[in-house]
């Protein structure tokens, strides 16, 4: 049927009420009691691109086509063949596609779907988003925390946490880590039950399970659909003994709707159609070989001479078995009852409709951050093997580092020995710096689908990561570098001289750990281009240890060092540590007199030859760059971040 109906396009917003503490959100739109979910004439298109890279042409295909359908309590299964188009329903349904591509009206209960309907929505992905590093207790307590309001009382959401993980058999494991596949689905249900939204999205709650898990997954949702929540989730092939749970059936293949009405009148739909259906086989396999045609087994049953022109038949006469599927099921007396049903609802519909998808958080900033900083520190802490082999790495390397300085000690190049050793430490923290780069790459998907679902602003999540993974990994290993590697070393410095070094170290390791960051932030770990982090910090380091002999310095190069992170950290490091520092004392001039070469006895003398400015604003002022180039750079990785939830809000 043709559709009079404009096009909806749905631009993504991002919003938040409660920038401010005990701000008021009973305003929000919210979903309460049994909610039903029709949809009128849906269609979906996606560009795609083909040809060469600088020569590309862009097309539409249309994805899906003159979809209608009503999803009521209990519990909904989309079904079809592996093709991409019962999950790309269920995620327009759950509106977690690009909006610019859909046509078509979404009503609940009668009026448009609301703009914060991923925020009022439980939704499920296959990729399970439950954190294995921590215990599946604290993944529900992480949920309920965020998605309900501060109105609720502690024991109440307490009540509400226990009662979810008695429902899902969680309640003896609840102080386990949920490291295997069935425990990781079971806590991330919990985690949308908790909520308790009316209507409940699973891309393929099954997958990866085997029939025993598969079985009490499913009863577990007959369970709650009995309560009155609406139930909606695709699946491929289940067996007979969970069909026969579900209550409402919608088969679709190359995104159209081949049936949809009560799940148990769907094979005397087929049978009265003419099919023949045998008594043992599988329902849900006689659906998917309906529409396969019967020409799987055909096709991988021919010789391999002939296999190409076979698949090109075949593939044509499956769109044809489709197409009168399609047909069939539009002349149906199913459609027109349901058609007829759709169209009260049309008739319901308010002239205004949503324009926006807004992702509206019911918690506070500062509770937000304050959560995600606990989440996030437990997790930093879930690796104790990998935490301390990397710190037995790094104490080994500082002990090495510190014994070589140790014996190559010589009065003659004391100062040279020194500058060279906070070369070295210099170059220790911008290369383990590069390793930063997937702190926000690691946990995207589960990113992604905790922001549009309301849980947290990107603002909170970002300073969260930050605070809580980020320092504590460059702040240890720096300390224990450092310490080993000056003390074996032999060399000596005051109490304040030792706690301005390690600030310095510090703001260095945080500058250089910004710039992976501000390269990678939300995209995957390959296209990280850290080839060209290697490359910069390379380069940099080179210019920088050329400075150290100003005879061979080139000046037509010398501002290269205003974008160098090193030349900073280092010349702050040389500025602290030599100012003031006498290296040929009175109980070595023998020794000294001997020397060939000249002799720079005192720092203030080596930092004039390098050009550094003996003041404190000489050594601020590298400081302050660093500041600068953290702030950039980070600022650059939070903007990439948003960029990344409009571009990926599904």
């Amino acid at each position: 049927m043709a559709s009079n109906i404009d096009p909806v396009v749905i631009p993504m917003i991002e919003s938040n009420p409660n920038d401010l503490p005990g701000m008021d959100t009973s305003d929000q739109n919210t979903l309460t009691g049994e909610a039903v979910l029709s949809f009128h004439n849906i269609k979906y298109q996606e560009t795609v691109q083909s040809g060469f890279p600088f020569h590309k042409k862009s097309f539409m295909i249309e994805r899906l086509s003159n979809m209608n359908g009503i999803m009521k309590p209990g519990l909904n299964v989309i079904m079809g063949p592996q093709d991409g188009s019962r999950s790309l329903l269920l995620n327009v349904l759950a509106a977690r596609t690009d909006p610019r591509g859909l046509s078509g009206d979404i009503f609940i209960n009668g009026k448009p779907r609301p703009a914060n309907f991923t925020c009022t929505s439980g939704y499920v992905p296959q990729n399970d988003i439950a954190m294995f590093t921590v215990t599946v207790r604290e993944n529900v307590e992480f949920s309920a925390a965020l998605r309900l309001p501060m109105t609720m009382a502690r024991d109440e959401k307490r009540r509400r946490i226990n009662e979810v993980l008695e429902l899902l058999h969680l309640d003896k494991v609840s102080n386990v880590k949920p490291r295997s596949k069935e425990l990781r689905k079971r806590t991330s249900i919990a985690m949308e039950l908790v909520a308790e939204h009316p209507i409940l999205f699973l891309d393929d709650p099954t997958t990866g399970l085997d029939l025993s898990t598969t079985t009490d997954v499913i009863s577990i949702l007959r369970r709650m659909s009995m309560r009155g929540r609406t139930i909606i989730f695709s699946i491929y092939r289940p067996p007979y003994s969970i069909f026969r749970l579900f209550d409402r059936l919608t088969l679709v293949a190359s995104g159209k709707v081949m049936f949809h009405g009560p799940a148990q009148e769907a094979l005397e739909y087929f049978k009265s159609a003419g099919y023949n259906y045998d008594s043992h086989n599988n329902p849900a396999d006689f659906f998917l070989d309906i529409i396969d045609g019967g020409f799987s087994a055909l096709f991988h049953s021919e010789e391999d001479g002939h296999e190409a022109g076979e698949h090109e038949e075949l593939s044509e006469r499956q769109h044809e078995v489709i197409e009168e599927l399609v047909n069939m099921y539009a002349q149906s007396s199913l459609y027109r009852k349901m058609k007829t049903e759709l169209d009260s609802f049309l008739g319901e519909r308010k002239a205004g409709r949503s324009s926006a998808l807004e992702i509206m958080c019911v918690t506070p900033f500062w509770h937000q951050l304050r959560w995600i900083f606990r989440r996030s520190f437990k997790n930093c802490l879930g690796f104790p093997r990998v935490t301390g082999i990397q710190a037995i790495v790094t104490a080994l390397v500082a002990v090495i580092v510190g014994t070589v300085f140790l014996v190559l000690q010589n009065d003659c190049t004391a100062i040279q020995r020194r500058a060279a050793l906070l070369f070295l430490l210099t170059s220790f923290e911008c290369i383990t710096g590069m390793t930063t780069g997937e702190l926000f790459v690691i946990d995207s998907d589960r990113f992604i689908h905790e922001h549009i679902s309301g849980y947290y602003r990107v603002s909170s999540y970002f300073l969260g990561k930050l605070l809580a993974e980020l320092v504590p990994r460059r702040l240890f290993p720096s300390i224990i570098f450092t310490v080993i590697v000056f003390s074996i070393a032999g060399i000596k410095t005051d109490v304040k001289g030792f706690f301005t070094m390690i600030f310095t170290v510090m703001m260095l390791a945080y500058s250089a750990s910004s710039l992976p960051l501000s390269i990678g932030a939300g995209e995957n770990a390959a296209a990280i281009p850290t080839q060209f982090i290697t490359i910069y910090f390379v380069f940099t380091m080179y210019i920088t240890g050329l400075s150290l002999h100003p005879e061979d310095f080139l000046p037509e190069i010398s501002w290269i060092q205003h974008f160098s992170i090193p030349h900073y950290g280092f010349t702050a490091l040389l500025h602290n540590d030599l100012l003031g520092q006498n290296f040929c004392p009175e109980h070595k001039t023998a020794e000294i007199s001997r020397c060939h070469n000249l002799v720079i006895c005192t720092g203030e003398e080596f930092l004039t030859i390098q050009g550094i400015d003996l003041s404190s604003w000489g050594f601020w002022e590298n400081h302050v760059a660093l500041v600068c180039i953290m702030i950039i750079l980070l600022s650059i990785t939070y903007v990439q971040l948003l960029a990344f939830t409009k571009k990926r809000h599904f």
